[in-house]
């Protein structure tokens, strides 16, 4: 019998460890340190060929990546009136969020030049 409890903690802290080294896995890209030295090449390697993409005429590439697709959502309820003392037709909302994009400017050397996140 009291091999049970140990087993239970041992099995508990082992989750725990591994959700914490899992999270610690995911970082998020600075794309501040990347400013100057980092081609666009690199960038379809890592992120795939963007979703859109301009080359303007002094050189300048202008690519975009759709980074987290926006949701619409609907949700339906049926509510009680107590006036009408009876259930009402069911109401739906509706709910959206945007999408949120990331845009790399790289120079005519072909470098990072800026770097904008944005929400459309």
């Amino acid at each position: 019998m009291r091999t049970k409890p140990n087993v239970v903690r041992t099995g508990l802290a082992l989750l725990c460890l591994s959700l914490w080294c899992c999270s610690c896995a995911i970082s998020k890209v600075n794309w501040t340190e990347r400013v100057g030295h980092y081609t666009f090449d690199q960038a379809v390697v890592e992120m795939g060929p963007p979703d859109k993409q301009a080359k303007l005429q002094d050189g300048t590439l202008v690519a975009e990546w759709l980074t987290r697709p926006g949701r619409n959502r609907l949700y339906t309820s049926a509510g009680w009136y107590p006036y009408w003392h009876s259930w009402a037709f069911p109401t739906y909302v509706e709910t959206s969020s945007p999408d949120t994009w990331l845009r790399l400017v790289f120079g005519p050397d072909g470098r990072l030049k800026e770097w904008k996140t944005y929400v459309r």
